[in-house]
């Protein structure tokens, strides 16, 4: 039996964790701002932003859900921290070295 490249990265997915599959898509954002930071685009910047502003969005959607499971201080650190990455997204100049810093670091919680 040989496996096809799509194949052997579903297989790979399946194996992630619900946890580090998550934290993928942190890293997926945080390497689409570091694209951005390094070719000075302001088209890639724009869309990266836009997509980790999706992500925080969600995120903090999440963490208000009154059904969400997670303790209540929990959830409101989280959406606090939310609430910051979504200030930086929408400035004029935002602070791309936070924002990356603040992905880096939930990716590496969830991967624990």
């Amino acid at each position: 039996m040989s496996f096809t490249s799509s194949s052997a990265a579903g297989s790979y997915r399946r194996q992630l964790t619900p946890k580090q599959m998550e934290a993928e898509v942190y890293g997926r954002a945080t390497r689409t701002l570091r694209e951005a930071m390094d070719q000075q685009s302001p088209v890639i910047l724009a869309r990266a932003l836009a997509d980790n502003r999706r992500l925080w969005d969600a995120v903090q959607a999440a963490v208000i859900d009154p059904s969400n499971r997670l303790p209540l201080p929990l959830r409101a650190q989280i959406a606090s921290l939310a609430r910051s990455v979504l200030r930086e997204c929408d400035a004029e100049t935002p602070d791309l070295d936070h924002i990356i810093g603040v992905n880096e670091q939930i990716a590496a919680a969830l991967w624990a």
